[in-house]
């Protein structure tokens, strides 16, 4: 399974307190987000407005990429969510 990440600005949703991004799977396109909560609990992000959440974001791109990387390998592919409870199992059992 081939797994890009374009470096696009992700999109901020204030109702859903979530962060989207791109990732390109065998080809094709899936979004991907991040909770306001797993950005505040893993990744410094100071609150869940639009610009703390941005800048935790692109301070961590290459955490987040990696726990997105293993959990689209895990669910095939399919829309994902990245919650704070993931990120903490991924970085307890799989983090390099």
């Amino acid at each position: 399974m081939q797994i890009l990440f374009p470096n696009e600005t992700p999109e901020y949703s204030g109702r859903e307190l979530t962060l989207a991004f791109p990732a390109v799977v065998d080809g094709q396109r899936v979004e991907c987000m991040i909770t306001a909560e797993a950005l505040e609990d893993h990744f410094g992000a100071a609150s869940p407005r639009l610009e703390d959440m941005v800048r935790a974001f692109d301070e961590h791109r290459a955490r987040i990429e990696a726990a997105t990387r293993r959990l689209l390998s895990e669910t095939q592919a399919q829309c994902l969510v990245l919650r704070s409870g993931y990120v903490r199992f991924y970085e307890a059992n799989w983090r390099n």
